[in-house]
């Protein structure tokens, strides 16, 4: 049963206070952790802007704390999702009363966006790059232009003249030696190595790559779940209480039938979550 239902029982009422007061403080930690800081980035053009960024490491020590805080709830611990530039640091606790588990869930959800450190070696690179990709690709026309004249001519000696291009792909398709010979001798032709500037094209590449650098932009308004299953930013705090039937939950049951002992625990762990993010 999720704490914060529409309910007619009190204690549930009550449950359901303690849970949105939780929510609250909870809301303004992660207001406190992700405020935005300014930082300078590149763009692909090498322009210089000013962007807005927060640390999600500041969340991971936030999840800590809170977790050594409170020693008798189980956690799988902090886990971390990532989708294209959609992430998520969120977790899971529970502590078991009676017949009874508390879960508890909690959530942030931000988005990364993708930039170049402020770098002079950005430019040298992009252009090292450019420079590569225009001499390939002047190089690799003008040996396509000498292939086929150089194929015309080797087929022209041995009889085939004035075939259209189909006939031309078959023969060279049939005749290994001759295809061999004509790579041959075009690759004799140029001092170009294509094979080392594919090479250093991955490089300067990876050198870029080394030289990105992401933000991260969130807000600290309160999802629900539906709402961070569809993407936005945001941070969510959820409990639920469940019933444990023969080993399996159930999220609907009579809360009259809860013991004084079970209720006032249940209250006591939420009393120690508030006072474990109050602190």
């Amino acid at each position: 049963m999720r704490l914060g239902s529409n309910t007619t029982d009190e204690f549930m009422k009550d449950l359901g206070e303690k849970s949105q007061k939780i929510s609250e403080i909870f809301q303004k930690n992660i207001e406190r952790i992700t405020k935005p800081t300014s930082v300078n980035v590149m763009l692909g053009d090498t322009t210089v802007t000013e962007q807005t960024t927060f640390d999600p490491e500041g969340i991971k020590t936030f999840y800590s704390k809170i977790m050594n805080s409170l020693p008798d709830w189980k956690t799988s611990g902090i886990s971390m999702t990532s989708d294209e530039d959609l992430r998520r640091i969120f977790v899971k606790l529970e502590k078991q009363a009676g017949n009874y588990v508390l879960l508890w869930h909690m959530s942030l959800q931000y988005h990364a966006l993708l930039y170049y450190k402020v770098s002079i070696e950005v430019q040298k690179i992009q252009k090292e790059l450019a420079d590569l990709l225009d001499s390939t690709m002047d190089k690799e026309k003008e040996l396509a232009e000498m292939t086929d004249s150089m194929i015309k001519e080797k087929l022209e000696s041995l009889g085939f003249k004035d075939v259209d291009e189909q006939k031309l792909f078959e023969v060279l398709f049939e005749n290994d030696q001759m295809r061999e010979k004509i790579v041959e001798d075009v690759s004799g032709k140029t001092d170009f190595d294509f094979k080392a500037k594919a090479e250093r094209k991955k490089e300067l590449f990876k050198e870029l790559d080394n030289l990105l650098v992401e933000t991260y932009q969130t807000t600290s308004v309160l999802l629900d779940e539906s709402k961070l299953i569809g993407g936005e930013e945001g941070c969510l705090c959820t409990f639920d209480l469940d019933y444990i039937k023969k080993k399996s939950r159930e999220s609907i049951f009579d809360p009259r039938r809860m013991s004084v002992e079970t209720k006032e625990l249940v209250t006591k762990s939420l009393n120690e979550i508030i006072n474990a993010l109050s602190d």
